[in-house]
């Protein structure tokens, strides 16, 4: 993009740049394809739109792409009616010729269910949300009855499906753009060139470096779009994170080492910004592999862990110990939930009983870089290692780059695999569930654990619309999950950020993304 074209994009928005120093780098800029918080902060809550969304405050359900919606009173039907005058981004590389209306929803919806469909023919991409979600098993039909009006219809009912059309895997995209994208042969342009209705317009990226972004001028929400533009500087290292929000190159940073949080919180020039998160750090079992195929092999290993020291040490107090897959701020929680205690005498004489009383050796696969659900994904692993050693186990500590981290772990290559599961998906006990499901075992099931009876029991709690009843119907779900032990919950972690003062309007999501809409700069 030349100059001049930059400068008449950004002439009606305020002269100013903000940089946020993000982690990791994007796996892409394709709604449908991304699941973790890079991605949605990179692309879901910057360049895109969905069709409802959370208040932020009291996590209700309010309008966005679409202004209203009835839902049939057998919980099958929901008909929205979309927001008029939307406009699609107007970038080098597409001129939009109309504003968005119900044949741009149709297209982002049926692309995902449709495997049959001329786009994902020519682009066969998988959507890891639309398993997850369970939209692969519920949405029946997708019908654009006018213009803005828009009718899903499901072959049951399905409690989570309105909270899940908020995440940003769900963001619209433009149907006319994808036909100019096939026309040319180029549909994986999708993910590497976007265009959205959100508040910010891409400009350029440059891989493990730099994401830049403009204000978006024409917003339908202008009061969200107070800058100019936008930085993403990819700052894997916490450490270096911290030194260039000393310096002035970026604003806002979310990866601080939680041992320079308390100088940073009594800095005058910066704001310690932090919220309960709808998000929780676990080890994962891959049951594919011996011996973690036996049960009594996975209760040995989660008993010995000592997850008071992982919340002291690596969490320097800022988290509360896991024992449920999900987390206390979600409703249906289980409080009663509890531990057996660390004894390794009895640990030892268990894994003995289970046939290895010499103990074994295995992967003990961790993360590149900090997340909030494990700031320090190096000195967790060490700690888990020394537990293990103590009963005879022998963890080789292994990392990847953190998009091969995700692709290797999907593929099942792990034998345990430190990760963890957001709530930036839905706010709903699914989100922290369906990752268990045998749908996603070539996905975000990083245990490769498939047990009906816990399948069946959450196809109930997804079809009972009374939650009062779901809640008792997850309360057996998590007593099941501790007994099987596909995984060691391990930490209920802090949203944090550390923001220079100048920074107005940014606020922490507790659903654990990123978002600039409404952020200026004095």
């Amino acid at each position: 993009m030349t100059t001049g074209v930059l400068n008449a994009v950004c002439a009606a928005l305020p002269n100013k740049q903000l940089v946020y120093c993000s982690e990791a780098s994007p796996m892409g800029f394709d709604p449908s394809q991304l699941f973790n918080g890079v991605d949605y902060a990179a692309a879901g809550r910057t360049l895109y739109d969905t069709l409802i969304r959370f208040d932020r405050n009291t996590l209700a359900l309010k309008p966005s792409l679409a202004t209203d919606w009835r839902v049939s009173e057998d919980g099958r039907v929901y008909t929205f009616h979309l927001r008029h005058g939307v406009k699609f981004h107007n970038t080098p590389w597409f001129k939009p010729t109309r504003d968005f209306n119900a044949e741009d929803v149709v297209f982002t919806f049926e692309r995902m269910r449709n495997p049959n469909m001329s786009f994902r023919r020519a682009y066969p991409t998988e959507s890891p949300f639309w398993t997850i979600s369970g939209f692969n098993k519920t949405v029946e039909k997708i019908e654009a009855l006018d213009p803005y009006t828009v009718r899903f219809t499901l072959n049951t009912a399905y409690a989570p499906f309105l909270p899940y059309l908020t995440a940003p895997s769900a963001s619209i995209l433009s149907a006319e753009y994808s036909a100019q994208l096939l026309k040319a042969g180029k549909p994986s342009d999708i993910n590497q060139y976007p265009v959205g209705t959100g508040p910010f317009i891409f400009r350029k990226y440059i891989p493990d470096a730099t994401i830049e972004f403009n204000g978006n001028p024409n917003y339908w929400n202008p009061a969200d779009v107070k800058l100019a533009k936008l930085i993403f500087s990819i700052t894997p290292d916490a450490k270096v994170q911290v030194q260039k929000l000393k310096t002035n190159e970026c604003h806002v940073i979310s990866a601080a080492p939680l041992e320079d949080i308390p100088a940073l919180e009594r800095n005058p020039d910066f704001n310690y910004l932090a919220a309960p998160e709808f998000s929780i750090g676990y080890l994962a079992y891959n049951v594919t592999h011996k011996p973690l195929n036996d049960v009594r092999v996975r209760r040995v290993l989660d008993r010995v862990i000592d997850k008071k020291a992982i919340i002291d040490i690596v969490f320097k107090g800022r988290a509360q110990v896991a024992v449920s897959p999900m987390p206390p701020l979600q409703w249906g929680y289980d409080h009663m939930l509890k531990d057996m205690p660390r004894n390794f005498e009895r640990a030892r004489m268990l894994l003995a009983q289970a046939g290895y009383p010499n103990g074994f050796s295995m992967a003990l696969w961790t993360l590149p870089m900090p997340r909030t659900y494990n700031p320090n994904p190096r000195l967790m692993a060490e700690i888990i290692q020394s537990d293990w050693k103590k009963i005879g186990v022998k963890a080789k500590i292994v990392t990847y780059e953190f998009g091969e981290y995700l692709k290797r772990g999907m593929k099942g290559e792990h034998d345990t695999m430190l990760i963890g599961v957001g709530g930036i998906r839905c706010g709903d006990p699914v989100n922290f569930f369906n990752p268990w499901m045998c749908d996603a075992l070539s996905g975000t099931n990083f245990s490769k654990w498939c047990f009906k009876p816990f399948e069946r029991l959450l196809g109930q709690a997804a079809r009972t619309l009374d939650r009062g009843e779901r809640t008792a119907l997850y309360l057996r779900a998590q007593k099941i999950f501790k007994r099987q032990q596909p995984a060691t919950p391990i930490a209920y972690p802090f949203f944090y950020h550390i923001v220079n003062k100048k920074v107005t309007g940014f606020r922490v999501d507790p659903f654990g993304t990123v978002s600039f809409a409404g952020v200026g700069l004095r």
